[in-house]
Parts: structure tokens; sequence; C-alpha cells
């Protein structure tokens, strides 16, 4: 459990949990890739870092463990409302499949309903959960609607997403300002009109 500080100076309780067992072996292999780098892994400022990096890797890979059809289920309720519901600006950190670099950026999510909502903080839990697994983001987009579709059965879904990969930043053709930007609809929203309408809600935050 580690106690961190808001920007008022209030403190909150944030929870992580760990597995000891793959922690261990985690903390074993990142010593061995440093050392293969050339580093020494005993010197101060480095004889801690296995550890560190074996928690950041359970805590950004974490969305394994986690079950996002049970999250949308958790606060799902039966309502009489047909229009589209968005939920925009959804922040995004994962880490590409390929280089295991992270990729930045927001997602747009809406859905119409039919017959059944979900809290709209589980429309960005879903996001995160599929955010924090190894990915790429045409795959990750087209899981977050699936999962919205296929457990709320809504009359179409609609995502977009809209990202910097530092896999192309930072190495590669290392072009600084590029975004990547995907998108995937079902039902009322393969309609012109409807997309229109979604694209034009968000458009004001697109690129």
């Amino acid at each position: 459990m580690e106690v961190s500080h808001n920007a008022d100076g209030s403190s909150y309780r944030r929870i992580d949990k760990y597995d000891p067992e793959k922690l261990a072996e985690l903390e074993f292999h990142y010593k061995k890739i440093l050392e293969l780098l050339g580093e020494d892994v005993q010197r101060e400022g480095l004889n801690k870092t296995p550890h560190r990096v074996a928690k950041a890797m359970q805590f950004l890979l974490q969305g394994y463990e986690m079950n996002p059809v049970e999250i949308l289920r958790s606060a799902m309720f039966q309502e009489d409302y047909r229009q589209m519901v968005i939920v925009k600006d959804i922040e995004i950190y994962s880490l590409c499949e390929h280089h295991m670099l992270p990729f930045i950026g927001k997602a747009h999510v809406a859905y119409i309903p039919n017959g059944y909502i979900t809290g709209l903080s589980k429309i960005a839990r879903v996001v995160d959960v599929f955010a924090r697994r190894l990915q790429v983001q045409e795959r990750l987009t087209s899981q977050i609607k699936d999962c919205i579709q296929d457990t709320l059965k809504p009359l179409g879904v609609a995502v977009v997403i809209e990202a910097h990969h530092l896999c192309m930043q930072m190495r590669g053709v290392q072009k600084q300002h590029s975004i990547t930007t995907t998108s995937d609809f079902t039902g009322a929203f393969e309609r012109v009109a409807t997309r229109e309408e979604f694209i034009k809600l968000i458009g004001s935050n697109l690129h």
C-alpha cells in the first residue's frame, strides 16, 4: 500500500496488488537484463531498480488480471433511454507489444442504449483494462468496442482512439509529432448520419 498526495496536500490511499512469486522472478530477470546491458546493478542508483521495474510492470500490465465484462455488469441498469451516450477524453497509457514502449493518448467512446445503461466510470475502466495489456492500437480499439457491444447489447457502439507512440518518436523513424487515430463502429454508428453526429460531438478535440 502506498500513501500519495493530491495537489492540495491531502492524502489518499492507493492499493496496488502484487504477486510476490512473480515479483521475485521478474526482479531476477531484470537484474540479468541490466547486467547484460553492461550496468553494475550493485551501484547505489541501480541496486533497487530491478525490484522497482518488476513492480512497475505488474502495475502497467494489470489488465490481464481484470474482467471488463464483470466491470460493466457491476453497474448495469435498465433504462428507457435511446440517445447517444459519450464518454470522451479517456486517458490511455499502454505498452506497444512490439517494443514494449509506451503509447499515450485518449479514447472517445459512445453507445446508444437498448434497454440497459452502465455507470459512466465503468466505460473508462473498461478502456483501462484493455490498455493495461501489451497492445497494438488497432486491437485495443476493437476490444473496447466488442466488450461494450457484447455485454450491453446496445443499438451501436463507437470508439475512436488518438495516441502518440514512443516507438515511433524515440526510435525507428523518430517522428516526434505524429499521432495515430483508429476507429471502430457497430450498429447505428455504421449509418453516416449517426457517425457524423458522434464525430462532430468529439471533433473539437480531434487532431
